[in-house]
């Protein structure tokens, strides 16, 4: 923890372009978005819209099959697989085998919008670490990263192309330490990133496995809002499809991300956007950088 944390600002993510060389839409990417439970389909739409924002070239929704049909006409852009669920709740191993084909050929993998049962996810992250393909970027949000301390085959498998996107609960969780504990975000994230090897997006902070660190100077109190997580988590998705390296994708979505969110709190008021609102705002922020 020696070398202080880089700050991401425009001039550094000008001169860190993500690839914008595509004749069509498979040289743009394709995310899987594996989430949106009965009670919860909103969570995945937001994640799958953000990652087609910022540059994705195809989009597949998995979400639970009460949810499919109106998902698929709230998003006209994505495909959509049906999981099967019981009761509510997307049974993980079922679910699984329906992805199979799915799994063989997406660019990235998106697990646990909109997820709401942990044993369930637990069950379908085991399931579907045989299946996915080798070459896949992985990005892990919400319950899928409260079960991930426990499966130790899943993140030994996907290490060195995870992302993960803790709030300050889950890092605890991931750490095995009291969800309650008041943690440093930039120790947190570092040594989650140093456990599973993975690239680490937690509060601003942007920590990679070889100790490399990045802090956004920017966020407000209002990206703490139902679906912000969900946001951020497609956007860095998106663009790992566009084949950025993961601390790329983490640094130029969560810069996205807190960035909209600042505009949006000085235009709206700083508790009153919503998160679908950041959707409409990336892309403005991220043309200010790809010129």
């Amino acid at each position: 923890m020696s070398t202080p944390a880089e700050i991401v600002t425009p001039s550094l993510l000008k001169g860190w372009q993500v690839n914008r060389e595509a004749s069509d839409k498979s040289d743009r990417g394709t995310v899987l978005v594996v989430g949106g439970a009965r009670r919860s389909p909103g969570a995945a739409l937001l994640a799958g819209r953000a990652a087609l924002r910022v540059g994705a070239g195809r989009l597949t929704l998995a979400v639970s099959e009460s949810a499919a049909v109106a998902v698929s006409v709230a998003v006209p852009e994505s495909g959509s697989v049906p999981l099967p669920e019981d009761d509510g709740v997307i049974s993980g191993r079922r679910a699984a085998k329906v992805l199979a084909g799915e799994l063989e050929t997406a660019d990235v993998l998106l697990l646990g919008p909109g997820l709401d049962d942990a044993g369930q996810t637990g069950e379908m992250l085991r399931a579907i670490g045989p299946l996915l393909n080798d070459s896949a970027a992985v990005v892990l949000d919400a319950y899928a990263l409260g079960v991930l301390s426990g499966l130790p085959d899943i993140y030994q498998r996907w290490a060195g192309r995870m992302v993960l996107t803790p709030n300050r609960k889950e890092a605890a969780r991931l750490l095995d330490a009291d969800p309650e504990a008041d943690l440093d975000s930039e120790q947190a994230a570092a040594a989650i990133a140093a456990k599973y090897r993975a690239v680490v997006a937690l509060h601003g902070v942007i920590a990679a496995p070889d100790g490399r660190r990045w802090e956004i100077p920017a966020g407000n109190a209002g990206l703490g809002t139902s679906g912000s997580g969900d946001v951020l988590a497609g956007a860095i998705s998106g663009f790992l499809a566009r084949r950025a390296a993961p601390e790329q994708a983490a640094c130029w979505g969560t810069y996205l991300h807190s960035t909209a969110g600042d505009r949006l709190s000085a235009a709206q008021g700083p508790l009153s956007f919503l998160a679908g609102e950041l959707l409409e705002a990336m892309p403005r922020v991220m043309a200010e950088l790809t010129v």
